[in-house]
Formats: C-alpha cells, sequence, structure tokens
C-alpha cells in the first residue's frame, strides 16, 4: 500500500466539496449492496439450518458464507480508500453542528467505524504479506491461493459489517450539516488517503 498523503486543509473548494459528494455516493452503494448481500445470506441461512442453527451440509454451508464474505469486500473495495476522508469530514461536520441537532450517538458510531477501517487496514496488509509468501504458482483459481483470500475475507467481514449497520451515521451528520443555519464550513479537513489495491491481485 502506498504512503498516505495529506489532503489539503482551509476553506473548501469546488473540486474538495465534489469529492466528498462523490465518496458519498460510494457509501450509499455500499450501504445498499451489503443490505441485500446479507439479506441473501439471512434467507440461505434459514433455509440451510435447523431449529438449533446447525447446517445441513456444513461444507456447503461453509462455501456460501465464503461467497457472502467475499461479496461484501468487493462492495467495499470502491468505498475503502476514501473511508477515512468520510470519518474526517464527518468529525468537522459534527464539531460545528448546533448542540440541539446532533445525536447522542454519532460521536460513538464515528469512533466504531475509525476502529473498524484501522482492523481492515491492518488485515489488508497481512493479507499482502500472506499473498507475497504464497508458493510461485499459487493465483486466483488456485487452492493455495483462493483459501488464504477466503481466510482473509473471512476475517474481515465482521468489520465490513460494522460499516454496514453503522455507516448511515456519516450520510445522517452530512444531511444535518447541510440543514444547519449558515454560517458553516464544507468539508474537508486533514486526513489520509488510504492506498487502492492492485487490481490484478486482492
Amino acid at each position: 500500500m502506498p504512503p498516505h498523503a495529506a489532503e489539503p486543509t482551509g476553506p473548501p473548494t469546488i473540486s474538495t466539496d465534489h469529492r466528498h459528494r462523490a465518496l458519498l455516493r460510494h457509501l450509499n452503494a455500499y450501504l445498499r449492496d451489503s443490505q441485500k448481500i446479507l439479506a441473501d445470506w439471512d434467507v440461505y441461512s434459514d433455509e440451510h439450518t435447523d431449529l438449533g442453527g446447525w447446517a445441513h451440509d456444513e461444507h456447503a454451508y461453509g462455501i456460501r458464507a465464503g461467497l457472502r464474505d467475499a461479496d461484501t469486500a468487493a462492495a467495499f473495495e470502491p468505498l475503502h480508500a476514501g473511508a477515512s476522508h468520510l470519518l474526517a469530514t464527518a468529525e468537522t461536520q459534527l464539531a460545528r453542528l448546533p448542540a440541539d441537532t446532533v445525536q447522542s450517538r454519532w460521536r460513538w458510531q464515528i469512533d466504531v467505524l475509525r476502529s473498524a477501517l484501522d482492523q481492515l487496514d491492518e488485515q489488508h496488509e497481512q493479507w499482502l504479506q500472506t499473498r507475497d509468501g504464497l508458493p510461485a504458482n499459487a493465483s486466483p483459481g488456485n487452492a493455495v491461493y483462493d483459501d488464504a483470500l477466503a481466510e482473509y475475507h473471512a476475517e474481515a467481514w465482521s468489520h465490513l459489517d460494522t460499516w454496514a449497520t453503522h455507516g448511515d451515521a456519516l450520510r445522517e451528520i452530512n444531511t444535518a450539516f447541510r440543514r444547519a443555519p449558515a454560517p458553516r464550513s464544507v468539508p474537508p479537513t486533514t486526513a489520509p488517503v488510504r492506498g487502492a489495491r492492485n487490481p490484478a491481485r486482492k
């Protein structure tokens, strides 16, 4: 992952505000897609487990859970690089909102989202090290590679689910900020830019 670069501080510009709106669209897409992925998984799980929650076919159940994990990771991919920007912007907006417009849970949700993002970044770095240590002939479609990738996705899923559960708080804060009476400043603040992953090998 390339070194993090700092975003500019100071008065907002058309380009930075445009970027923030673009990232909110990525967030909207992730929340929509992850909700559908989870709903499909819940239907599958209900149909393929007994009353005690035990899978009828553990092997098939595990494969389907891996598909859920991989699909959720793929849905988050377009958002990941700008997630820290959204968090920093939400913190700035929250600090400038009138107290009577602030939901008490927002600060906690920002902290939860940041912790999850930190874990996702750490796990990605670990995956890159694991991937680089695989045999030379290991590539997508190879069992060794696919098993390692599935393990990475499984470990990341709970943190991706945190973003699916609490990510809407960032939209709520932005909406409250846009509706707040002037004066106000439009984001962003200084925030690291998360490095993009190598599209050839995830």
